[in-house]
């Protein structure tokens, strides 16, 4: 940018402009930098509360249809800090296939220290799993007990006063051991429906 103020300044006083706005350039990133220094953002937390079993049925030729309800709750553990949380999908997996849709949780912002519940309906009609994934399933389902993971990836915005920060990749891995086979573990809410109660913290990265 000098280089262009050498170039284009037809005289000091346009030198002196040009420098004076790459200075406050230059101050307001190194406050922005001291800032985010000062205070030192802390990931939000993510527990997966509880999921309710709406429907899980492996048929042939490897087909799953599932739908669950979970209930995720987000705490903000910065005193100081604003979150922003942009395009943001839930969805199940099995041994890193993914068995359910992504479902879109609305854009929103989470004040400090503050929590947040989101409680998405995930589900899948006929999904294909791959054959020795609907091996190992159909053996967990004989046994009565699905391990599955819960899914979020969007990205995420942090809020110091008035700055808003750029968007960072957030991804969230919550572990949900179902017990299919032993309905008193769980709450029955209608017919074959079942709330199971998880009580697992996620593991976020951003």
């Amino acid at each position: 940018m000098s280089k262009d103020c050498e170039k284009h300044g037809g005289g000091g006083t346009a030198r002196i402009i040009c420098r004076v706005i790459i200075g406050f350039i230059i101050i307001v990133l190194i406050t922005i930098f001291l800032v985010w220094v000062i205070l030192q953002p802390t990931k939000p937390r993510f527990i997966l509360q509880d999921a309710t079993v709406f429907a899980f049925n492996l048929t042939q030729p490897n087909l799953l249809t599932s739908n669950f309800q979970v209930t995720l709750v987000i705490r903000n553990r910065n005193s100081k800090i604003g979150i922003y949380y942009d395009r943001l999908h839930v969805y199940a997996t099995y041994r890193n296939q993914q068995i359910t849709y992504p479902t879109a949780i609305p854009p929103t912002y989470q004040g400090h220290k503050e929590d947040s519940v989101w409680s998405p309906l995930i589900y899948g009609n006929a999904v294909s799993v791959a054959p020795y994934n609907a091996v190992a399933l159909g053996d967990e389902q004989s046994r009565g007990f699905v391990e599955l993971v819960i899914r979020a990836d969007g990205r995420v915005r942090w809020k110091v006063g008035t700055l808003i920060t750029g968007k960072y990749h957030l991804h969230v891995r919550c572990h949900a051991y179902i017990n299919l086979a032993d309905k008193s573990n769980g709450v029955i809410v209608g017919e074959n429906i079942v709330k199971y109660t998880v009580d697992n913290q996620c593991s976020v990265n951003v």
